[in-house]
């Protein structure tokens, strides 16, 4: 008898699933609501944060740049060209390349492969710290490169002494990248957020001595960028060495490392170009703004936008990173349709995230100029250009999740190409069109970065809702057991 009462209660379930429940919802849906909370809960705990990483990271330049800013104007307009120039020339191309790992690392874990990751990691953290050499060199002419292009001489010599004085953040700042990536495709977010957190306090001290009180005025900021990003790396690096939540992935020195290295190149310099292509367009904005009528508001109005849409950029850019990992993970364990809820979810609240922020930008529009300037003139050019900078970053929010899902996928070739065609085939000309034939002035601009956006997240959309998770399961599959080839030649 009690054989026979237990059946109902195991066949229940199953009537459920096929039929209705008691509130008239499927046991489907059911399982789907509770799946997309899980997911929601596993991003939300991934993008928080990274999201405050990349805030405590940028904080690094902007409290140097503070500091500058009371050593008189030359000084801080040397120190901010420099900081410009190192992003374009060197910190955005190493973040590229170290972007690889998404792939490499997230699959690899994902497949429980996790010897490979350190095995990735000392791989991609030897090429950067190669890269780094030539890099520096051209930031040790960064003067000279800045008077060949037009720019005042007085100011490019100081930035010159600047940028010198920042080469040792350059091989820091690689090898940061790589640990980043490291901890992050296994799920480890909160202790980067901590050392973040610490460095980000320690640099306002060191920034003030050496400012103050060596003597080395501007050339001490640039100093103390170098040392604190340094102590970031050592702080990730003991985290590493002693945590036990590295203790499976953690391998020590391989030489394993030293093989296969065109395979990462494969995936390392698209990703670098993908990531250079579109940092540089925003860049070659600002510099387009100095040749329009009145190009001391022009460009002071544009580099307004430009701060505040890198500020409000961290939160997609943190959900970019989470739907990268999720992705990747799932992808190399080989659930597809796990990948595929992910990228479901993080596009519904990059959708929600976009609609807020844009409503805030366009709530605040006539006070958010006040922050940065007390002319009238600037004020009213910056509340004008706001409704334009919330769109904007509604639809940089869109291609930040899209491109954080090729990076888990391994599309980055197909990223790269992506963005060559929308932002240089598409939304630099529609610039230059709508400011100068046009004369939308600066609105033109970033209008036409608009125009390369919408490219750009419709093509990624595209390709996301045309893939076949199941082939990219495969494909990921094969990625991970492909590198593992060396390691058993080797042994």
């Amino acid at each position: 008898m009690d054989r026979e009462d237990e059946k109902p209660t195991l066949r229940s379930p199953l009537i459920q699933k096929c039929g209705q429940d008691g509130g008239g919802i499927s046991m489907e849906k059911v399982l789907l609501r509770e799946k997309v909370v899980v997911e929601v809960k596993k991003q939300l705990w991934l993008a928080g944060p990274l999201i405050s990483v990349s805030l405590l990271q940028q904080c690094l330049e902007v409290i140097s740049l503070m500091f500058v800013g009371h050593l008189g104007d030359l000084s801080l307009s040397a120190a901010s060209m420099a900081t410009s120039f190192a992003s374009v020339t060197g910190f955005s191309l190493l973040m590229g390349m170290a972007s690889a790992l998404d792939t490499l690392c997230g699959q690899s874990y994902g497949a429980k492969q996790y010897h490979m990751l350190s095995i990735h990691m000392q791989r991609a953290m030897l090429i950067l710290l190669i890269v780094s050499i030539p890099l520096a060199t051209i930031w040790a002419y960064t003067g000279t490169i800045l008077m060949a292009v037009g720019q005042d001489p007085e100011i490019s010599q100081e930035a010159e002494l600047y940028a010198r004085f920042m080469i040792p953040s350059l091989f820091a700042y690689g090898l940061l990248q790589c640990l980043v990536r490291f901890l992050q495709t296994q799920n480890i977010v909160f202790p980067m957020m901590l050392s973040s957190g610490i460095t980000t306090l320690l640099h306002v001290l060191v920034c003030w001595f050496l400012v103050f009180k060596s003597g080395l005025g501007s050339k001490g900021a640039a100093l103390a960028n170098s040392i604190s990003c340094w102590i970031n790396v050592l702080l990730l690096a003991l985290y590493v060495k002693f945590s036990s939540s590295c203790s499976k992935t953690r391998t020590g020195f391989s030489k394993e490392a030293l093989h296969n290295i065109p395979s990462f190149l494969r995936l390392a310099i698209p990703s670098a170009v993908m990531v250079c292509l579109e940092m540089w367009s925003f860049e070659l904005m600002v510099l387009l703004s100095g040749l329009l009528p009145n190009p001391k508001l022009q460009t002071s109005v544009l580099s307004i936008c430009l701060y505040t849409a890198a500020t409000v950029w961290m939160i997609p850019f943190g959900l970019s990173g989470a739907v990268s990992t999720r992705v990747s993970n799932e992808l190399g364990a080989g659930h597809p349709q796990a990948a595929r809820l992910a990228v479901f979810v993080v596009l519904v609240m990059a959708l929600a995230e976009g609609t807020l922020i844009g409503l805030l930008l366009i709530l605040i529009r006539n006070i958010w100029g006040y922050a940065y300037s007390n002319e009238i003139e600037v004020v009213t050019y910056v509340a004008a250009m706001m409704p334009i900078l919330a769109l904007s970053n509604f639809l940089d929010g869109m291609q930040c999740v899209l491109s954080g899902t090729a990076r888990g996928c391994g599309w980055q070739k197909i990223g790269a190409f992506v963005n060559l065609g929308s932002y240089y085939l598409v939304g630099i000309p529609c610039a230059i069109l709508l400011a100068f034939v046009f004369h939308i002035e600066g609105r033109g601009l970033w209008l036409g970065i608009i125009c390369g956006l919408i490219v750009q997240v419709s093509s990624l959309l595209i390709i996301t809702l045309r893939t076949n998770w199941e082939d990219e399961a495969k494909k990921a599959t094969d990625r991970v057991y492909d590198a593992i080839i060396p390691v058993e030649t080797v042994h």
